[in-house]
């Protein structure tokens, strides 16, 4: 899940045409440079991606708009170069999804975690106030994964590590190796 708030040209023209086209945008991190557009410096993005799908969206006023974004397929970045009002445009080769892979029993503890949290927001009619969306995969190792590695101060770097990473028992276990001790 994230959560955009939207003013600045270059996003408003883009997340008005995703929107009225039902079309996803990509993400990528900084890997050098600022997110504001210094004149002459060249930010560059890592070649690692993720689609953010907009599944609600208000216009609070003319240039400003609120969206509530949901990830999807990740995506290698390839050509990448400066588009329309300053964003950034590239063509992309898709990462497979991630295959189904059980969660193990030597890490059942870490899906029940996560399980008794989600039932206790249902009960307590707070649900969507939770930074997940369903359906609540608590039996795939991919699906856990992510979710874990969204909710752990991660930074960018290891974030990006664990999103390419194609394994997703691998990328489980890596995940639970940072999470802090409970």
């Amino acid at each position: 899940m994230l959560s955009l708030q939207i003013f600045e040209v270059r996003y408003l023209d883009l997340i008005k045409r995703c929107q009225q086209q039902q079309i996803p945008f990509g993400i990528a991190w900084i890997k050098q440079g600022s997110e504001v557009q210094v004149p002459g410096e060249v930010p560059t993005l890592h070649s690692v991606g993720c689609m953010a799908h907009i599944r609600e969206f208000e216009q609070v006023q003319a240039n400003y708009f609120r969206v509530l974004c949901q990830g999807g397929l990740r995506f290698q970045l390839h050509d990448v170069q400066p588009g329309p009002y300053g964003v950034w445009q590239g063509s992309v080769s898709y990462l497979a999804q991630d295959p189904e892979v059980e969660i193990p029993p030597k890490l059942q503890a870490h899906a029940d975690r996560l399980g008794k949290v989600i039932a206790s927001a249902q009960r307590q009619g707070v649900i969507d106030q939770l930074p997940i969306f369903a359906p609540y995969q608590l039996d795939q190792c991919g699906w856990l994964a992510n979710r874990y590695a969204e909710a752990v101060a991660l930074s960018a770097d290891l974030k990006l590590q664990l999103l390419s990473e194609i394994d997703p028992l691998a990328r489980l276990e890596s995940v639970i190796q940072l999470m802090p001790e409970s």
